[in-house]
């Protein structure tokens, strides 16, 4: 059937229209990304040094290296390189800003390798003296400031580099090249996981609010650690092309007491500090430390209540940082110092760039729309026309006292730091190519977070692969496995009277019952590098989320039991009712905070000094409960272990295949073997040893007590 004329010119027309639309859209996409660019080599790349890759917190500092700004800027260097990916013919441009971002990740990565000592010392302890420097020299990547001089312990610095560190390598980057450098990242791992218990000094590098040198808990230290750990969990830092030792691997429970911790803080910051803008990257870009919308909001919600001002966010209430009235020739304040500041604290357009990203990344286009019409009012132009934004803005000294009577009242000026006076603040400039890219439609949100940070865990896309990764997230009807081994065959029989199938030791081989203590000793293999003197993973037990993992390692495959069934000789140890109490706690906690594809597997354990115990009767009424497919609320399921691995969560340990395991040992739980199993009920269970008695004994004993029951009846008489 012929087409008539007029409809195919009408066709022609419109494809006609659409290839001009497109390459007008092209054009138009390749002349604001090279706009861009000439903003990125004129306000970042041109301070960036040469021979470290890193950057200053001042355009105008050649001498001082800061990590953060470093991070920041890598980070939107990085960004406009994914922009870039997008164009066929980017004569080289994509490729430069991709390299330049990789200079400066690996010119960190190198400043703290030297520091190596540091991190097996801070394993043990966690203080600031042995913390990792987040100042270097800007062109030789030495140390600048002693740990007494500056307060280098701020665990959510490290945080942010793994994060950065996973996005870029999953975009495509080459970051890490060598087997020492994945060993050391693998300790950077141990070096943040016990954020949720150490004390720092914060985004602000001054610990408490009152500035006295003291270290506090910060949520947004603890925040960006618990997302690190979930980032770089199951990361190949080989990309694609990895192998199996480039895999990085992170202690569940760690994270499981970092979110938990960070969550029971938020919406507060600190112990001295109620509200704290830091709280705004930690909850949405580039953290997205929680995804409970009731949290976020109610945090969100409280730092704009609190902090906004016509300027910027205020840091904190009293913050006395750059005031006019605070003493610059003074380290800490007086006691009671901080009262002085309230009400005319600077204020800080950064997180008005918070914001705007917050706001695409929320699709809140209102809320987009009012920060990017706060921040338009306080952008000024350098000497090429560029905009650059001053680092804050405060109250002159001679309006100080009104605007401590009316706050608001009063026009703050904008900082010398960030205006062209003294150099550009290059936090700001990195922030807000960023947020810029992404109002302009150039950055798409998955380009930005390739790993879907600002999604729930179980919205991101499967992996496939051979690690545990934060998938899934908790069910709703999360089901909880349970595998029960008895100690040996006639305990077995014995429960098998009463209904409750077990398995012995030998029935579930090939799959070998470990303690967790056995476990301990496979990961302390784990980061081990003998060039940098760094020991692997502190000896540290293991938690009931990382015993309830199937795991595969030296060709075995393992399933460890949980700690409260560790052979004690503390009293309470023997305490059948505690021990029934332990369980079920147990149950509850793996199924309340499982976060891991797959379903947790729980091994129970039966002995044989439990069933003679006079209480074993309410072990089995726990076990019949369990049966039922219940325990207190939480959906369990008691089966075979053969059938129960296919749904289990299975870690391949593959970081064994490299470590020499000669010498290595590891004992399985093993099975009592007796020569009588017939036990058939508790009645049947010998609860005493027999013992033989001298019949002088027995004689002198029986005249004892019928003396004793005469004597009595006399004196009833």
């Amino acid at each position: 059937m012929a087409v008539p004329r007029t409809m195919r010119h009408g066709s022609l027309c419109q494809i006609e229209i659409d290839m001009s639309l497109k390459l007008s859209n092209y054009e138009d996409t390749v002349r604001q990304l090279d706009i861009y660019y000439g903003l990125v080599k004129r306000q970042l790349l041109r301070h960036q040094s040469p021979i470290t890759g890193m950057f200053p917190v001042l355009s105008t500092d050649r001498e001082v290296a800061s990590v953060r700004e470093s991070v920041y800027c890598a980070a939107a260097i990085w960004s406009l390189h994914q922009a870039y990916r997008r164009i066929d013919d980017d004569r080289g441009k994509s490729y430069e800003l991709g390299q330049s971002a990789v200079k400066c990740m690996r010119g960190i990565l190198e400043c703290w390798i030297k520091q190596a000592p540091r991190i097996e010392l801070f394993k043990k302890n966690q203080c600031n003296k042995h913390a990792l420097h987040c100042k270097f020299h800007l062109t030789t990547g030495a140390e600048v400031y002693n740990d007494e001089e500056y307060y280098h312990l701020q665990i959510d610095v490290v945080s942010l580099y793994l994060i950065f560190l996973v996005q870029m390598i999953t975009s495509g980057l080459q970051i890490v090249y060598t087997q020492d450098e994945v060993a050391f990242v693998q300790n950077l791992v141990y070096y943040v996981e016990r954020a949720y218990r150490t004390p720092d000094y914060g985004m602000w590098e001054r610990g408490s609010k009152y500035n006295d040198g003291t270290p506090e808990i910060h949520a947004s230290s603890i925040g960006m650690a618990k997302s690190a750990l979930e980032a770089i969990n199951g990361c190949n830092l080989f990309g694609e092309k990895g192998a199996s030792w480039s895999v990085i691997y992170v202690d569940i429970d760690a994270h499981n007491r970092n979110r938990s911790i960070f969550e029971t803080m938020l919406p507060r910051e600190s112990s001295s500090k109620g509200v704290d803008a830091s709280l705004i990257p930690t909850i949405s870009f580039p953290a997205f430390a929680t995804h409970e919308d009731v949290l976020c909001v109610e945090t969100k919600a409280n730092v704009i209540r609190r902090l906004k001002g016509r300027y910027g966010f205020k840091r904190f209430c009293r913050d006395g940082y750059k005031c006019m009235l605070e003493d610059t020739k003074k380290r800490y304040y007086r006691n009671g110092e901080t009262k002085e500041f309230e009400g005319i604290e600077c204020e800080w357009p950064l997180f008005y760039i918070f914001m705007i990203i917050d706001g695409v990344f929320k699709s809140h286009p209102e809320q987009i729309e009012e920060y990017q019409n706060l921040l338009k009012s306080k952008i000024k132009r350098d000497m090429n026309g560029d905009p650059v934004i001053p680092m804050y803005f405060f109250v002159h000294e001679d309006n100080i006292e009104f605007e401590k009577q009316e706050n608001g009242s009063q026009m703050r000026l904008p900082s010398g730091e960030g205006s062209g006076v003294k150099g550009m603040f290059l936090w700001n400039q990195a922030m807000f190519v960023i947020s810029q890219l992404l109002t302009a439609g150039l950055l798409h949100i998955n380009e930005l977070d390739p790993i879907r940070r600002y999604l729930p865990s179980y919205n991101r896309p499967r992996t496939a692969g051979r690690y545990s990764a934060f998938q899934q997230g908790t069910a709703t009807d999360l089901v909880v496995q349970i595998v029960l081994i008895a100690e040996s065959m006639r305990l077995q029989a014995m429960m098998a009277t009463y209904g409750i199938q077990t398995q012995t030791p030998h029935e579930v081989e090939p799959v070998q019952i470990w303690s967790s203590r056995e476990l301990v000793k496979v990961y302390k293999q784990l980061g081990v590098n003998s060039k940098l003197n760094l020991n692997g993973r502190p000896v540290r037990p293991i938690g009931a989320l990382g015993t309830s993992k199937v795991y595969r390692v030296c060709g075995m495959t393992v399933l460890c039991y949980p700690l409260i069934f560790e052979v004690s000789e503390f009293y309470l140890y023997r305490d059948m009712a505690l021990l029934i109490d332990d369980i079920k706690t147990e149950l509850q906690f793996v199924g309340r905070y499982w976060r891991l594809s797959g379903r947790p597997t729980v091994c129970l354990l039966i002995r044989e000094e439990h069933m003679r115990d006079p209480q074993f009767k309410e072990m089995l009424d726990l076990l019949a409960m369990l049966k039922k497919g219940y325990c207190d609320g939480m959906k369990v399921r008691i089966g075979r272990l053969q059938n129960l691995i296919s749904s289990s969560c299975i870690e391949h340990l593959d970081f064994m295949n490299t470590v020499d395991t000669s010498e290595m040992t590891f004992q399985q739980f093993r099975q009592l073997e007796h020569e009588y199993i017939g036990y058939q009920s508790l009645t049947d269970v010998p609860r005493a040893l027999q013992y033989t008695e001298d019949p002088k004994t027995f004689q002198l004993r029986t005249i004892l007590r019928t003396c004793t029951i005469m004597q009595g009846a006399y004196d009833t008489g």
